[in-house]
């Protein structure tokens, strides 16, 4: 078989990873044509030629980046654009060995999502009284072991010796540079953020998504996040206490702060969404952090308006357009904003009410400086007027979108029924 190595030196290569990307809408228009541009005039060539000849990738550049919501940074790693480009076309063509990942991993795989995994997962639970066990791996990318990745990866491999000699050499050295050059050494797992990541993730616990498939347990993972199920809870312990096994034999450690067992008859929460028999929210957390996102940009946006003596409407104007394009609108069309992430799945409107409510409540905050009653004289029409637009409100609208088209919905209900 024709090494990946040498198939992305060739442009009808390119020219189909670009079309593929195309019809799955991971472009806007602008981004497409600077694609184009870029396969139609050769300029990946020098990278592409480079590793087929066996020479190693650059080093790459260490960033710390806040991590959305938590206050804290975490690492990601990127090496120069034409690089990272390469790397691109070379994540896409590993999909030829998706069939050789278990079932129950659904991260990064094609024609599998987020979605599929929390559809499957509630309906293999539907009407069974089982207790859950959710955990999430503590820095999953950047913890993982290179000496204990490798043997697995060659095996995978074992058709494209130049791929894994490649593989070897970008994740075998432990050097990289800060954003101003200076060289750092250390462990860097798979590089999270570089685009081959996902893919050496997914490989490195088949062993784990395997185990549970063939022990016939109802198990689920997307990438750091597992989530498996027992039908009492001995069963369950033996469970974790397998899963902790494995865990400390691949050297990863559990974030703490993210165990939770559930009892037969509790909802769960997975990938953000809080599942209860085919009732289908979002995620307590997910809308506290959300809350917390608020207020924290209502407090700086009142700080501002305050300090520069200026009216409430643009501060509050400001509130609006933030978060419309965080639920609906940004212009990445691979950014997972609210309508993307959520509107697909859940069956209720409670979390969405929610949100509704107290975004409402920071706009008249914007307006008055106070949380009280009197805020209230800012009415609903006034923040429709000022461009708010309603959770709920778009999502049946989503809705009813889908239903016109063909597109089967699940029924919706709300806090209310």
């Amino acid at each position: 078989m024709e090494s990946i190595l040498e198939q992305i030196c060739r442009p009808e290569a390119w020219e189909e990873f670009l079309a593929y990307r195309l019809r799955k809408g991971r472009f806007n228009w602008h981004g497409f044509e600077q694609a184009d541009d870029f396969v139609a005039d050769g300029s990946y060539l020098p990278v592409a030629e480079r590793y087929a000849r066996g020479e190693p990738p650059s080093l790459p550049t260490r960033h710390l980046v806040n991590k959305t919501g938590a206050g804290r940074k975490r690492v990601v790693y990127s090496l120069p654009p034409d690089e990272m480009a390469v790397l691109k076309i070379i994540a896409w063509m590993l999909y030829r060995y998706d069939a050789q990942l278990p079932p129950g991993c659904y991260s990064f795989r094609r024609g599998l999502t987020a979605h599929d995994a929390v559809r499957r997962v509630v309906a293999a639970v539907a009407g069974r009284p089982m207790w859950a066990y959710k955990l999430d791996i503590h820095d999953y990318f950047n913890s993982i072991s290179i000496p204990l990745l490798l043997p697995i990866l060659r095996e995978v491999l074992a058709d494209d010796p130049p791929l894994y000699r490649f593989f070897e050499a970008l994740l075998a050295d432990d050097r990289a540079r800060t954003p101003d050059g200076a060289l750092v050494r250390g462990p860097r797992g798979v590089m999270a953020g570089t685009p081959t990541s996902p893919f050496l993730a997914d490989i490195y616990l088949a062993e784990v998504d395997r185990h549970f498939a063939d022990a016939g347990v109802v198990y689920a993972r997307y990438s750091d996040d597992i989530l498996l199920f027992a039908p009492d809870r001995g069963a369950l312990e033996e469970h974790i206490a397998t899963l902790a096994g494995f865990l400390e034999k691949y050297r990863l450690t559990v974030n703490p702060d993210k165990v939770r067992v559930y009892a037969p008859g509790e909802p769960f929460d997975f990938l953000g969404f809080k599942c209860l028999g085919d009732q289908i929210d979002i995620a307590d957390a997910t809308r506290r952090k959300m809350k917390d996102r608020i207020r924290r940009q209502a407090r700086s946006l009142l700080r501002w308006r305050i300090r520069h003596g200026v009216d409430a409407g643009p501060a509050m104007k400001a509130l609006i357009r933030y978060f419309n394009r965080k639920f609906f609108e940004d212009e990445d069309p691979e950014a997972l904003n609210w309508s993307r992430w959520f509107f697909p799945l859940i069956n209720r409107t409670d979390g969405l009410r929610e949100i509704d409510r107290y975004l409402q409540q920071n706009l008249r905050y914007l307006a008055t400086g106070r949380h009280n009653k009197a805020n209230y004289r800012v009415r609903y029409a006034q923040l429709k007027e000022l461009g708010y637009r309603s959770l709920v409100h778009e999502f049946y609208a989503y809705r009813e979108e889908r239903q016109a088209t063909g597109r089967s919905t699940r029924p919706c209900t709300t806090g209310r029924d």
